[in-house]
């Protein structure tokens, strides 16, 4: 019986990846034992439990960005984070250690290393974070959600997507989803979502452009997130919904979306076919761009600044698009042509790549 031990963490980037690998190994042999290291103030606290799996807790360390006491007192905590790890390790018998960035990730690279345990990361960012970066020097066993990510050792293998997207079935789904929104059945859907918070431009624009869209003989359904400011527009055919817990119906619905360039939020569409307008988000390092950045390349995409996507952009670029049927149509076939639906079949096959050596040692004892 095989022991996994998944590290990682904090925000939904990091725990969705892991929570579908988890899952994916779990379906294939319900035998394994899976556990998952991670810390109590991120995501993972209340998302690892509710799946069914055992969380492992350590300390929060985020890595110091300016000479202080933190840095100072950095490497000790560091020291003793990685020697409750590699503890764990041992005590429950870990065959492979499987990382996705994070908090968490970071102290559990170098316990594999040290305990000399099979290492393999999985990097979800077309621009790799710190943690996966560091991690990726110690291991040949690196996965990508992206081409082109700049990281050692990179193999494409796509992302590990939840069950619900992985095995989509758009047009045998649509009629049930355009039915539990409300929607009509005659009129192509627009999907608007800035993400589970929502996004200030791309909702400012798109209810101020609502009259627009509809006139171009679509109707939107727009996720508008839990801290939305705007109101409902009063438009027919443009339906505001403040937050989705059924996105596969969402997606299964639409037949093209404005949207965020999150990873996982990528991913998704493309691995569904689904052509969009990124919006990628200004703050932060950049990454959403990287994200967003093989599909616009392969004509599946159109990728607008935010500061650049107001009404006028609408009225000027998105709704002639939306008005060529044909252009829809062939922008869905070239993200479809970039999708991967298979991420985390990919990455458990490379989770048993990097067991193989062991298992051979253990034979030859």
């Amino acid at each position: 019986m095989t022991t996994y031990l998944l590290a990682g963490g904090g925000t939904a980037g990091h725990v969705n990846p892991l929570l579908a690998v988890a899952d994916g190994l779990r379906a294939r042999d319900p035998e394994a034992t899976i556990l998952v290291v991670g810390t109590a103030e991120g995501l993972e606290a209340r998302l690892v439990p509710e799946r069914g799996y055992e969380l492992l807790t350590i300390p929060k360390l985020p890595f110091p960005r300016r000479p202080n006491v933190d840095a100072l007192r950095f490497p000790g905590r560091l020291r003793r984070t990685v020697a409750a790890v590699v503890a764990m390790i041992r005590e429950h018998r870990v065959d492979v250690v499987i990382g996705f960035g994070g908090y968490a990730a970071a102290p559990a690279y170098t316990a594999a290393r040290r305990a000399g345990v099979p290492l393999v990361i999985h990097e979800a960012n077309a621009r790799p974070g710190l943690a996966n970066r560091l991690g990726a020097r110690y291991t040949p066993y690196v996965g990508v959600a992206f081409h082109h990510t700049p990281i050692r050792n990179a193999r494409f293998v796509g992302m590990p997507l939840r069950r619900e997207i992985e095995e989509l079935d758009r047009e045998a789904l649509r009629p049930a989803a355009l039915a539990e929104f409300g929607l009509a059945s005659d009129r192509p859907l627009l999907l608007v979502t800035g993400g589970s918070l929502g996004a200030r431009r791309i909702n400012a624009t798109m209810s101020q452009s609502a009259e627009d869209i509809v006139a171009a003989g679509w109707q939107v359904l727009h996720i508008t997130g839990a801290k939305s400011e705007i109101s409902d527009p009063g438009v027919a055919q443009y339906h505001l919904l403040e937050y989705c817990s059924r996105m596969e119906l969402a997606i299964a619905a639409a037949d093209f979306a404005v949207s965020r360039a999150g990873s996982a939020t990528v991913s998704e569409l493309c691995a569904v076919g689904l052509p969009a307008v990124y919006v990628p988000y200004p703050v932060g390092n950049g990454e959403q761009r990287f994200n967003a950045a093989d599909v616009v390349r392969a004509g599946g995409a159109v990728m607008v600044d935010d500061a650049q996507f107001v009404p006028a952009w609408v009225r000027e670029h998105l709704v002639p698009l939306l008005s060529d049927r044909h252009r829809v149509d062939d922008l869905a076939a070239q993200s479809k042509s970039v999708g991967v639906s298979d991420g985390t079949a990919r990455v458990i096959a490379l989770i048993d790549e990097a067991l193989q050596p062991s298992v051979q040692r253990v034979r030859g004892r």
